[in-house]
């Protein structure tokens, strides 16, 4: 199988990498088109593919295209495929905010997947969401589900609306954990801990708890309350966190990003 990368970014290195190492397919079977030459270099010595700075050169030699360039780079892009993918050709889409009718006229192709990374990717960890046109083989969609899955997990989804939905919980969700990491470390170092060790309980924490919420597989609600005695300090905790309105800044921020992810899209 023959898969082709317009755009050799970051998000695509991830996806290059993991389908190597999973054996999806062979650094031979891999060509990445790149305007940077920089960029071509580094992903031809480090993962042995074949580069090239014309988008055309992609589409001559690859079964599956997968169009890994910035949203607002579309018309280029477009304008280098339009007429030339073949009806046996897939295309994989990992831009935020440009949906399947866009995609599909754009470039003038009905073969055509949708699918939404997150960061996490770049070390295995990730978890995409992905759906499909109807003109998309049950082949096609196994090819499409074993690339997605190389970088950690993927979830096929029948309905296009969750894509932008998954953009604001998965894509962006990274970043908000971050953001708890980063306060926890603070405010450790507040109370007087060295950073090396706050920032370590603080990454071991996060890790443990998600893969005991993966793990026991019950509500978060529960889960919470088997470390939280009465009385406690945990319980002193949380109230300081509802009473900070940690819930209703999460929700807000989710639901304003997948608003920002529905007009991105809007305006394609």
């Amino acid at each position: 199988m023959r898969i082709g990368f317009i755009g050799g970014g970051v998000m695509a290195e991830a996806i290059i990498k993991s389908i190597i190492v999973k054996k999806v397919a062979a650094a031979g079977e891999i060509i990445a088109g790149d305007i940077s030459e920089p960029r071509r270099k580094h992903l031809g010595k480090t993962y042995g593919i074949k580069t090239t700075a014309v988008n055309a050169d992609v589409v001559d030699v690859a079964d599956c295209i997968i169009l890994a360039t910035k949203p607002q780079e579309l018309s280029k892009v477009s304008h280098d495929l339009k007429g030339k993918l073949k009806p046996s050709q897939m295309v994989i889409s990992i831009m935020a905010g440009i949906n399947m009718d866009t995609l599909k006229t754009e470039l003038s192709h009905d073969a055509v997947i949708r699918s939404m990374p997150n960061m996490p990717a770049q070390t295995g960890f990730g978890i995409t969401v992905w759906t499909d046109s109807v003109n998309v083989s049950e082949e096609q969609k196994k090819v499409a589900q074993s690339i997605l899955a190389a970088p950690g997990e993927e979830i096929y989804v029948k309905e296009e609306k969750y894509i932008d939905m998954a953009t604001a919980v998965s894509g962006s969700g990274p970043a908000y954990i971050f953001m708890i990491l980063e306060t926890l470390t603070d405010a450790g170092v507040h109370i007087g801990m060295p950073r090396t060790l706050a920032e370590k309980l603080a990454i071991e924490t996060t890790i443990g708890s998600a893969m005991t919420a993966r793990l026991m597989e019950k509500h978060p609600a529960e889960l919470k309350n088997l470390v939280t005695s009465p009385g406690g300090t945990t319980t002193e905790g949380l109230l300081k966190l509802e009473s900070g309105g940690l819930r209703s800044l999460i929700l807000n921020a989710v639901i304003s990003a997948y608003e920002k992810a529905k007009k991105l899209a809007s305006q394609k």
